[in-house]
């Protein structure tokens, strides 16, 4: 009879099961190579990350080739982002219930499927429906990363120093994105800004299979069906009824159905929420004014966001008159400023807290937002450019303070709900963003934008400017006195 030799078994601190250690002798060489795995789910990073402003440069080649609305390619954005917001906390406990690295491949595969959809789109329509199952996958692929890094490195200092390699992946594909959209969409056509994800899946899904170990919670969540359901109603019907107000008219019958059915949704979701053992958004967090505040300022910072790139992608290409390429040269700067200044911000926080970074994030945002009031068909480009460094600049402060005080205060058992949370409302601040740049310039309810949409986007740029002041107020706010008592009277009950 022959007997296997036993191995080692540790207990990483993210409630794995117990599984081999990493770097026993006895495991599988494949099992122990851990900067390999690293490489693998920031592959997977990349790709979706850069997948946002890949698209966002082609959009006016969209709109031309496939005879889209502005309407339509403000779904071909949200559609995205909305499947994303919906069904990232789903996509967590599923991973902890089935496995890790089997949800992560589901994920890429999806992924990869629906990016060679994509650019085989025959009408805008399909494109938005092939961008859905894109989200799809994208849900199961970067928070399923993140606890595949976690359960990984169970070294406290290695840990930080792949979460730093994780994050500047971001900074990388914000920076290359305009430019590989652009240099596809002039050489290639658009079509090709959706190829380079398929090798790349491909290559990722083989590379998980063989090297990355499977791992599981030993006490995952329950299912919420009826949360996850309200969430998607919610969500989908408000940004629809932002998109289609304009065209449908806001009295219509239409539009305000979307919105009633919105605000029911919202008001059904929390009574159902309290009610669960194991809810899917555990209102409870609510009560910590820096919860709040962290999911306040996502929501904002991530909406002038998606408003910043969609308007400046129109602006740039329709209105001056520039090729895709041309115009992902020129936001390159606001690109390189959120790279450098996403871990100065991680270091000011460490060093003094979120209010100095938010303070920072209100001011850039708000200042950028201030420049583009007074952009008109003829702007010179040195004043464009001032204002994609300061935006760049603010959004690049805003994220590492959104995390640490959405958790901040939170038990340790609930510390990955609080986060899931707070890149929930991310993705839900793009979609908001983009549905009201195109209400507010009223550019939803026509076909194309004309020289006078330069003028047209002054209110969304002055509502930018809106969103610099609160943030900076927040960050007030969020650090206060009465923040702190506040986390303080939700504890015991979170504890509990």
């Amino acid at each position: 009879m022959v007997t296997r030799p036993r191995v080692k078994e540790t207990t990483t601190a993210s409630t794995d099961v117990r599984r081999p250690a990493l770097g026993d002798p006895a495991l599988p060489d494949r099992y122990r190579h851990r900067y390999l795995i690293l490489a693998v789910c920031c592959m997977s990073l990349f790709i979706v990350s850069m997948d946002a402003t890949v698209v966002n440069v082609a959009l006016p080649s969209i709109g031309r080739e496939l005879h889209s609305s502005i309407s339509g390619l403000q779904w071909t954005i949200d559609a995205y982002t909305l499947v994303l917001a919906s069904l990232l906390m789903l996509s967590g406990s599923t991973a902890d219930r089935i496995g890790r690295r089997r949800t992560f491949q589901i994920g890429l595969a999806l992924f990869t499927i629906g990016s060679l959809l994509c650019s085989l789109a025959p009408s805008v329509g399909w494109l938005v429906v092939f961008r859905m199952v894109q989200a799809v996958g994208g849900s199961m692929m970067n928070p399923v990363a993140m606890s595949i890094i976690t359960a990984t490195f169970d070294d406290a200092k290695e840990r930080a120093r792949a979460v730093g390699v994780w994050g500047a992946v971001v900074g990388v594909s914000m920076g290359v994105g305009p430019l590989v959209g652009g240099a596809l969409t002039d050489t290639v056509g658009w079509r090709a800004i959706f190829w380079i994800n398929v090798p790349i899946g491909i290559a990722a899904v083989v590379l998980t299979f063989l090297f990355v170990p499977e791992s599981r919670s030993p006490k995952p969540r329950r299912l919420d069906p009826v949360g996850q359901l309200l969430v998607i109603v919610l969500l989908a019907t408000l940004v629809g009824g932002l998109i289609e107000g304009p065209r449908l008219g806001w009295t219509s019958p239409g539009a305000l159905g979307l919105f009633v059915v919105a605000a029911g949704s919202l008001a059904l979701l929390i009574a159902v929420e309290r009610r669960r053992a194991e809810p899917l958004i555990d209102v409870r967090f609510f009560g910590s004014i820096p919860f709040s505040s962290a999911v306040l300022t996502a929501v904002a910072a991530f909406g002038a966001n998606g408003a910043f790139l969609f308007l400046n992608a129109l602006y740039l290409q329709e209105v001056r008159g520039m090729s895709p390429f041309e115009s992902g040269l020129w936001t390159l700067p606001a690109a390189l400023a959120t790279m450098v200044m996403s871990p100065v911000s991680g270091r000011l926080v460490g060093s003094f807290g979120t209010r100095v970074p938010l303070v920072l994030a209100g001011i850039g945002i708000g200042g950028a937002g201030a420049v583009l009031t007074t952009i008109d068909a003829s702007t010179p480009m040195w004043v464009l450019v001032v204002a994609f460094v300061l935006f760049g600049f603010g959004f690049g402060m805003v994220n590492a303070p959104i995390t640490n005080t959405a958790v901040s205060g939170m038990p340790r058992a609930q510390a990955g709900s609080a986060a899931a949370v707070a890149s929930t409302s991310r993705q839900t601040g793009v979609s908001l963003g983009v549905a009201l740049a195109g209400t507010v310039t009223g550019a939803s309810a026509v076909a194309s934008v004309g020289a006078g949409f330069a003028v047209a986007t002054h209110a969304m740029w002055w509502i930018v400017v809106g969103i610099g002041v609160g943030i900076v107020v927040i960050g007030f706010v969020a650090s206060s006195a009465a923040a702190q008592r506040s986390v303080d009277r939700i504890a015991p009950l979170l504890d509990a």
